[in-house]
């Protein structure tokens, strides 16, 4: 079994490696040193999008691969692998290597698919898997698709498991290890833009806990609390931040969504450093990659594209003010400003035309703010960093000190502490690229102070959304910018001058071994653990009926829609669904009510499904109404129903272990 895992992930690391080996020569003459990390990424996305459309127009996935092999045998006849060029993107693959493999130790320890929002990750993996077509099918609204979704992260996480041949209960604990290696990469070419020395500082943005957590750890409170206690500092939101996303282990938009910010924001820093020294060829690449990273995040997640459209257009006003002064000069510097948007639209236009999410119900003004306590507790320490970096200009220019005042006023004094970094940044007028990353940041966490975006989440967690899908990306704002920041503080002391090259030299091997061993180190079992790659192994000792007949539905061939309990959200109930991938009329309701809202008529179809468990007479119609094939029953449906079914009206298939399976006659 281990030797099985062993060559799933060496045959999913093969596939990423091939992507980034097509990808790389294209980009070496823009990229320089820098375009082999930028491969890893920048071929992720380019192959996500060659699968989709592969998928629209009913082509198998595994044709998006061709023009990478392509790409690699015409870049070899070019003689473009040489030893020397091979050696130089060692580096690049080892800070992918690194992060990765650590990352599938800790799926390894904790890799059952039984909790959060494990389950419906999941659903949608094993839905696009088994049947990978555009739009994919929703599995828990039979007859629906995931248009109501941004699920364009669950389709890359699907196509790279197609092209590696690997199970999707095996590839759901390989998108993290492989989002954070992306985006490791990513935040290590942007400290070679950024940085001296200490290039590898901002890769820490990925891993350093809130001060939350570090409170809860000097308070005595048990390992188990301290990471979820963390994400839950202010009230009635959620405030998670990189490190505790990868541990926790979704596979969920916002968490696939790192490595396309990381990405995005080295595009656009390497623009705004080097977009005099770049040729139109150069240029032209640089704005369609540009593109392709934000063009993506509506469909990775949406949340992001609301951060990271502006940002794109701020570096862009600043790309322009840097190189052309505003005016139409011959370097084309407002290249970005006038190309990547509309690239980013039509780059992925099919997507947003079929698009149907509810999206969000206006813009509401804040009535209770963050306690500053709380939020000190969230963002203290990447604060603390930029008002120690803003001290010189305060000395020199106190009286700017009374933008806090209005915001005191009014009764946010949390967006006061935060306008001060934030107004010295800008009054300073220097726009570096750390700056700039900075002010973007503090802006983010100041708005979300005063307003917030209206959902269905009611009145308690009104703020609970707006606070969680915008804190991470200003966590990576601010965090880049603060890393930045005390990697030149370093530089200015000094400190790597008092190393010794030789010792130097083994710090990093000794911090790559030191972040391999912290996952046996320290107790990251969340209670789920069963040492495998396989999310749903655990099912064979918790729940023996289910997984044989899960393993049986996985093999059967033809599109067939399932009938199974439905127990709400959260919960075991939807386990066919969510482990085989085939459509179920209704599961995990909230979700579905969320994306479909009262349309999606998630009430009478729960009521439907109890009446084909409940009531022989009306059991075989009901089931036709939705085109339901097959109807299952197991201890979940005996359990929430009383089971009377007309068996003699129906086929039974499949007998074992306390679970049968009938096929509905049509």
């Amino acid at each position: 079994m281990a030797g099985e895992f062993v060559l799933s992930v060496l045959l999913w690391l093969a596939v990423v490696k091939m992507l980034q080996l097509g990808t790389w020569p294209v980009l070496d003459r823009t990229l320089g040193r820098l375009s082999a990390a930028a491969a890893y990424p920048a071929s992720v996305l380019l192959f996500t999008l060659a699968s989709w459309y592969c998928g629209l127009l009913g082509l198998p996935v595994w044709l998006a691969l061709l023009p990478f092999v392509g790409a690699i045998a015409y870049a070899g006849s070019r003689r473009f692998y040489t030893v020397d060029r091979l050696r130089s993107t060692i580096l690049w693959d080892l800070a992918f290597l690194i992060p990765f493999l650590f990352m599938l130790e800790v799926r390894w320890i904790n890799p059952t698919i039984s909790y959060a929002e494990k389950f419906m990750d999941h659903a949608f993996l094993a839905s696009i898997m088994r049947q990978p077509i555009v739009p994919p099918l929703d599995p828990w609204y039979a007859g629906g698709t995931l248009d109501v979704y941004y699920y364009i992260g669950y389709w890359m996480s699907g196509a790279l498991g197609l092209a590696a041949g690997v199970p999707s209960t095996v590839t759901f604990n390989l998108i993290l290890p492989t989002v954070l290696g992306l985006a490791v990469v990513s935040l290590y070419a942007l400290g070679h833009l950024l940085l001296e020395r200490y290039r590898w500082l901002p890769v820490l943005v990925l891993f350093i806990p809130n001060p939350s957590a570090v409170y809860h750890i000097l308070i005595g409170d048990p390992w188990s609390e301290i990471l979820w206690a963390s994400t839950r500092t202010i009230a009635n939101t959620i405030n998670e931040y990189p490190l505790f996303s990868m541990l926790w282990g979704d596979v969920h938009p916002h968490v696939i969504g790192l490595f396309n910010q990381t990405f995005l924001l080295f595009l656009l820093v390497f623009a705004y450093a080097r977009w005099g020294s770049l040729s139109t060829r150069g240029r032209a690449i640089l704005c369609g990659l540009a593109a392709l990273a934000l063009g993506s995040m509506p469909g990775i997640n949406s949340w992001d594209v609301l951060v990271y459209a502006p940002v794109t257009l701020v570096f862009g006003f600043l790309i322009w003010r840097r190189y052309g002064n505003f005016t139409w000069d011959k370097e084309r510097s407002w290249m970005v400003l006038a190309a990547v948007p509309p690239l980013a639209i039509l780059t992925y236009l099919p997507f947003y035309l079929q698009l149907n999410s509810p999206g969000i119900g206006g813009i509401g003004i804040v009535p209770t703010p963050s306690e500053p306590a709380e939020f000190l507790l969230v963002h203290g320490f990447f604060l603390a960093v930029l008002i120690a970096y803003c001290i010189p200009d305060i000395r020199r220019r106190p009286y700017l000190l009374a933008a806090a005042v209005p915001f005191v006023l009014a009764g946010y004094p949390v967006a006061a502490v935060v306008a001060v970094p934030l107004v010295y940044l800008v009054a300073r007028g220097r726009f570096s690229a750390a700056d700039t990353l900075a002010v973007l940041g503090l802006l983010i966490i100041l708005m979300t102070e005063i307003i917030y975006l209206k959902d269905n989440m009611g009145e308690t967690y009104f703020r609970m959304n707006t606070v969680f899908k915008f804190y991470l990306p200003a966590w990576i704002l601010m965090g880049t910018a603060s890393l930045a920041v005390i990697g030149d503080w370093l530089r200015s002391a000094g400190i790597g001058r008092r190393i010794p090259a030789r010792i130097e030299r083994v710090l990093p091997v000794l911090a790559a071994a030191a972040l391999l061993a912290a996952p046996f180190a320290i107790n990251i079992d969340f209670g789920y653990g069963s040492r495998t790659l396989d999310g749903a192994a655990y099912l064979q000792a918790s729940h023996p009926g289910d997984a044989a007949a899960i393993a049986f539905l996985r093999d059967l061939p033809g599109d067939h829609i399932v009938i199974e309990a439905e127990g709400g959200d959260y919960t075991y109930y939807s386990r066919v669904s969510s482990f085989s991938g085939i459509p179920t009329i209704i599961g995990m309701p909230f979700h579905e009510y969320m994306w479909r809202g009262d349309e999606g008529r998630i009430s009478e179809r729960s009521a439907d499904v109890q009446a084909i468990y409940e009531q022989p007479s009306r059991t075989v119609d009901l089931a036709r109404a939705y085109n339901a094939t097959l109807l299952y029953v197991g201890a979940e449906e005996r359990d929430r129903y009383r089971v009377s079914i007309p068996t003699e009206a129906l086929k039974l298939i499949y007998d074992a272990e306390g679970v049968r399976i009938y096929r509905i006659p049509t």
